[in-house]
C-alpha cells in the first residue's frame, strides 16, 4: 500500500484491524441490536460475556462436586455409615474411586454401592475407627485386616 502522506500512513491500520474486528463480530453474532453491529459496543459485551463464561466454568465444577458429595452422603445415610468413615474405609481398603464414580454408583447401582459401604464398614471395624460398631451383617465381608486377625 502506498501512502502519500505520513498522516495517512499512521491512520491506516491495514488488514490486521479487519481480522481483529471480524473475530469480535463473530463472537457477538448471537447478540441482538447494536450489540452485534457496532464494534465499540460489541467489544464491551463480548469481553463481559467471556468473563461470565470463565466464571461459569469454575462454578459448574463446584456445583457438580457438591452434587456428587451430596449423593454419596445420601447413599451413606441409607446404609448407616458416615461419609467420612466411608471414605476412610475405602482408602484403607485400597479402593480408590473418585466422587463422580461413587455418586453414579449411589444413584444408579444401589447394590454395588451397598457392597462398597459394607467393605468400608468392615474395614472401619477391623481398624477400630470411631462411629462404627460390629454387627452380624458384616461377618460375611472378608478383608485383609480380617484375615490377619484370624491367623
Amino acid at each position: 500500500m502506498v501512502f502519500t502522506t505520513a498522516i495517512n500512513f499512521i491512520r491506516s491500520r491495514g488488514p490486521d484491524e479487519i481480522w481483529r474486528k471480524r473475530r469480535i463480530f463473530k463472537l457477538a453474532a448471537h447478540f441482538i441490536g447494536r450489540r452485534r453491529n457496532c464494534y465499540s459496543i460489541a467489544i464491551r459485551n463480548v469481553h463481559r460475556a467471556l468473563v461470565y463464561a470463565t466464571k461459569g466454568r469454575q462454578l459448574r465444577k463446584e456445583d457438580m462436586a457438591s452434587l456428587w458429595e451430596m449423593r454419596i452422603r445420601a447413599g451413606c445415610d441409607q446404609h448407616n455409615v458416615s461419609y467420612e468413615t466411608f471414605r476412610e474405609g475405602l482408602v484403607r481398603s485400597d479402593i480408590l474411586l473418585n466422587r463422580r464414580t461413587l455418586a453414579d454408583l449411589a444413584c444408579w447401582e444401589p447394590y454395588s454401592f451397598k457392597a462398597l459401604t459394607d467393605i468400608a464398614k468392615r474395614r472401619a471395624v477391623d481398624d477400630g475407627l470411631a462411629g462404627i460398631s460390629a454387627d452380624s451383617s458384616l461377618d460375611r465381608i472378608i478383608t485383609r485386616g480380617c484375615m490377619a486377625k484370624q491367623k
